[in-house]
């Protein structure tokens, strides 16, 4: 059962780090949630590390830009793991071989190409037309509101050439203030169901945890799994993925579950436990709201 509480500041001294989701608890993909800043800010002001952990298919320093204009102080984390970079990881290591078709919004995703600072002789990728391509790279829909299955036609060529589907971000949807828009994650699951073989590399899939492992260890501090607290309001993505790596979860119900939920300031504890249930997930704590 899920322990509700009012304030991250009543469970923070068990944590020596927090893994925190961006989307939906830190912002709403146009402004910061001044609370969450607030409580990010205390943590690391007693000591704590905070590693934003996105399914953004943006790289590190994109992000870093982005949390600028969101609004997101620097002095609220210490770093970043991104879905995109663990994605652009696999890429630079042919996942998807040499010749990529690509998928996303040129305006938001073009980073995705650029050098990663990860790897050492990183493979040369080829952006080319889907009937030369080996295989797809995926940071989201052309358009985030258009129905995935527009798509089918062009995965079923992919599916029949046996084409693999790099998904840069696992999210389905996302809340852009009051907007819902379709995510990488829609489309790599309807190319599943046709038959193709999707490659996830955000939350809850264990290579962003790595990543975000990797960043916390650069800050020259040795953290156990025990002393991690993993923050986020997807309990398909956030709190799987934290249940996966066996760290403790705050589950945010303000954010994708609110309505579920019945979440104002705090969520309906009948609702949440029905909703937990149904979906089967078990946080380790829930709030409505990260402060």
């Amino acid at each position: 059962m899920t322990q509700i509480i009012t304030a991250l500041s009543e469970v923070s001294e068990r944590y020596d780090a927090l893994f925190v989701d961006l989307w939906g608890c830190v912002h709403n993909g146009v402004t910061a949630h001044p609370a969450a800043v607030k409580a990010l800010q205390d943590y690391r002001t007693r000591g704590g590390k905070v590693v934003l952990v996105t399914n953004s298919p943006k790289p590190f320093d994109g992000v870093q830009t982005q949390l600028v204009g969101f609004g997101v102080p620097a002095d609220a984390y210490d770093t970043i793991a991104t879905s995109g970079d663990s994605a652009r990881s696999a890429m630079y290591r042919g996942a998807v071989g040499q010749k990529v078709y690509f998928m996303g919004e040129e305006r938001r995703d073009a980073q995705f190409f650029e050098p990663l600072d990860l790897l050492d002789n990183p493979l040369e990728i080829t952006r080319v037309p889907l009937q030369e391509a080996e295989g797809i790279v995926c940071c989201g829909p052309f358009d985030p509101m258009a129905d995935p299955d527009t798509n089918r036609a062009d995965f079923l060529f992919a599916k029949q050439k046996g084409m693999k589907l790099l998904c840069a971000n696992p999210d389905i949807v996302v809340d852009r203030g009051d907007v819902r828009e379709w995510c990488a994650g829609a489309l790599a699951q309807l190319y599943t169901e046709m038959g193709g073989e999707s490659l996830y590399f955000g939350k809850p899939y264990p290579p962003i945890y790595d990543l975000a492992r990797r960043r916390l260890a650069e800050l020259k501090v040795d953290v156990p799994d025990t002393r991690i607290l993993a923050i986020g309001d997807g309990v398909l993505t956030d709190i799987q993925g934290a249940m996966g790596e066996d760290i403790d979860s705050l589950f945010i119900s303000g954010g994708l579950a609110a309505r579920e939920t019945k979440t104002d300031t705090q969520p309906d504890p009948e609702l949440l436990s029905a909703y937990l249930e149904k979906e089967t997930s078990a946080p380790t704590y829930t709030i409505g709201h990260l402060r």
